[in-house]
């Protein structure tokens, strides 16, 4: 160990290629050694590793010195009756905000006493959306016509990169001189960002070479990848869900400690009025919450929760109580690749019954996101129902710590 900190000290070793001279394990660990002696803290917690490193090293993580650790707790069980996802399920949370998981615990004990959580997936489709620059407006012009005449050429040319990836819309839209080109593809089981990238680089060169536009970045900024956008909000990204739950005045009363007007009445004038009064994207209580939790303990990529928060929560007079319900517009989620091959990971996804492919693909991503979207819905109720009987402060002084 002594010889190689000398050589990352003198700089004749840099920190990202310990891993071509040595084994991962020892990899790490002389690297964790090195910044602890440059910042003169210690790192034997993050050093304290359950997960195997030889795969996280290639594929997750660069400069690894070792893993953070976020507690996982179960809510549920939940009945869930989806497309893809039938059947009752406990749900995975990593957080650290004390009372979040038993605030999903109750809405999941209510959605069951209710019957189950009627889910849907309601669009299906990955994007990217190069940005290419042209000559005039009239040039743009040109290059957004070709697009849209030459869809069978372009969606054939993409395809050719991808064994799942198939092109399921194209959409155009200029900026002066900016021509942006926005693929929406399946992805099959894979969150898809890597598949529809390399997709959308084949097809931009295409599009180059007919029009005589210069591609000027891959990503333009219309996909939207991890940036709060109404794009996304309403065209949708990743798998657009809905999920819903008919609520008597009964089990409101006996598990919310409330009524259907105050529900009613919470729902309208916070998720409605008072998002709109703020000009957010999201119209819901804490969607985010659970997106967040299900993400990080299933290998999404978090970031994706800025999507994920794009929440719309809705309470409808029904005759018997109300029915609630919530849509996600955009929820990026993959059962394989990414995150979801790491071991902590990957057994969360075993716990859902979701892990690796399905068949037919595509099917475990989508069971995925039906159970996410019992989650969100789960969690909304919880809080709704917090606010409306005025327990909202009390929960977390009892439960927040």
């Amino acid at each position: 160990m002594d010889e190689y900190l000398r050589r990352l000290r003198d700089g004749t070793l840099k920190l990202y290629a310990l891993e071509k001279e040595l084994p991962p394990g020892n990899a790490v660990a002389i690297r964790r050694r090195f910044i602890e002696e440059e910042a003169g803290v210690s790192l034997d917690r993050i050093g304290d590793c359950s997960i195997s490193l030889d795969t996280v090293v290639k594929k997750n993580c660069e400069n690894m010195v070792g893993t953070v650790q976020v507690p996982v707790g179960v809510a549920g069980p939940v009945r869930v009756k989806g497309g893809y996802a039938d059947g009752t399920y406990y749900l995975p949370l990593a957080t650290t905000e004390g009372a979040l998981i038993a605030s999903v615990n109750r809405g999941c004990s209510l959605i069951t006493a209710a019957g189950g959580a009627d889910v849907r997936i309601l669009k299906d489709g990955m994007t990217r959306a190069p940005v290419f620059a042209t000559d005039n407006i009239i040039h743009a012009k040109e290059v957004c016509d070709w697009v849209i005449a030459h869809e069978t050429e372009i969606k054939a040319e993409a395809e050719s990169t991808t064994r799942f990836g198939k092109i399921t819309g194209i959409e155009v839209t200029t900026a002066g001189t900016s021509v942006f080109v926005r693929f929406s593809f399946f992805t099959g089981d894979a969150m898809g960002m890597n598949m529809v990238t390399i997709a959308s680089a084949k097809a931009a060169g295409l599009i180059c070479q007919k029009t005589g536009a210069r591609l000027i970045a891959l990503s333009g900024n219309w996909c939207t990848d991890k940036k709060p956008a109404a794009v996304n909000l309403v065209m949708g990204r990743g798998k657009t869900a809905s999920a819903g739950v008919l609520l008597t005045q009964d089990l409101i009363g006996k598990v919310l400690k409330t009524d259907v007007a105050s529900l009613l009445e919470v729902n309208t004038r916070k998720n409605l009025v008072g998002s709109a009064r703020a000009g957010s994207f999201g119209f819901n209580a804490h969607a985010a919450n659970i997106v967040a939790a299900m993400f990080i303990a299933c290998g999404q990529d978090p970031a994706h929760v800025v999507e994920g928060s794009l929440c719309m929560t809705t309470v409808d007079p029904a005759p018997s109580g109300v029915y609630v319900s919530v849509t996600l517009p955009a929820l990026p989620v993959g059962t394989v690749g990414g995150g979801t091959t790491v071991e902590t990971q990957a057994e969360c996804l075993r716990l859902l019954g979701v892990a690796g492919s399905g068949d037919p693909p595509g099917s475990n991503a989508r069971k995925f996101a039906e159970i996410v979207a019992a989650g969100v819905l789960a969690g909304e109720l919880s809080l709704l129902g917090a606010l409306a009987a005025q327990h909202l402060a009390r929960a977390h002084s009892t439960l927040g710590r």
